[in-house]
C-alpha cells in the first residue's frame, strides 16, 4: 500500500510516526528514513533510533534553503534512497520516507525516483508511507491512501516560536 501524507497542516511526519508505532505494535520490520532533516533535530528522532536502530536513517544537512546547497542535498538523498533498496529487498514490512515530497518539488529527488521506490515496494508487498507538502496530482493518483493535513489554526500565525515537544 502506499500512503502519502500532505498538505500544509501540522501533522505529517506526527502521522508517519503514528503509522510506525501502529506497525511495529502488529510485529511489522519497519524502516525509517527522513530527507533533509540532520539527525538529533527532534523528539521523534530519539526514538526511532532507540525503536529501529540502524533501520532509522536521518543525516541530512536540514532544509533545503539556498541553491549552494542543491548537490550536497542531492547526494545525501541519493545515500538515503540506497539505504531504502537495501532494506526493501531485506524482509522489510513497512518503509517510511519523511519529506519525500518536500525532496521532490525542490528537485532533489526526481518524479522517476519515487516512481522506482514505489514499485520496488509494491514488488516487495512492502507498504510505502511519503510525507510533504504539495504532493503531485500523479503522486495523489497512484497512491492507495491519501490525507490531506490543513492548518485550522497554529500559534506561528501569532508570532509563537516552534515550542519543542509540539513541531520538533
Amino acid at each position: 500500500m502506499l500512503i502519502v501524507y500532505t498538505g500544509n497542516g501540522k501533522g505529517k511526519t506526527s502521522a508517519a510516526v503514528g503509522q510506525t508505532l501502529r506497525s511495529l505494535g502488529w510485529g511489522f520490520r519497519v524502516c525509517f528514513g527522513q530527507f533533509m532533516k540532520r539527525d538529533n533535530q527532534a523528539g521523534e528522532q530519539i526514538m526511532l533510533k532507540k525503536l529501529l536502530g540502524s533501520d532509522y536513517c536521518s543525516r541530512g544537512p536540514g532544509f533545503f534553503l539556498k541553491e549552494d546547497q542543491r548537490s550536497e542535498q542531492i547526494d545525501v538523498a541519493r545515500e538515503l534512497l540506497d539505504w531504502s533498496k537495501v532494506r526493501i529487498g531485506n524482509k522489510l514490512d513497512m518503509l517510511t520516507l519523511d519529506e519525500a515530497i518536500y525532496a521532490l518539488n525542490m528537485e532533489i529527488v526526481t518524479r522517476w525516483e519515487i516512481e522506482d521506490i514505489t514499485g520496488r515496494c509494491r514488488e516487495s508487498n512492502v507498504h510505502l508511507v511519503l510525507t510533504g507538502r504539495n504532493a503531485p496530482p500523479w503522486l495523489v493518483e497512484m497512491a492507495d491512501l491519501v490525507s490531506d493535513i490543513q492548518a485550522v489554526k497554529h500559534p506561528f500565525g501569532s508570532g509563537v516560536s516552534a515550542t519543542r515537544g509540539i513541531e520538533y
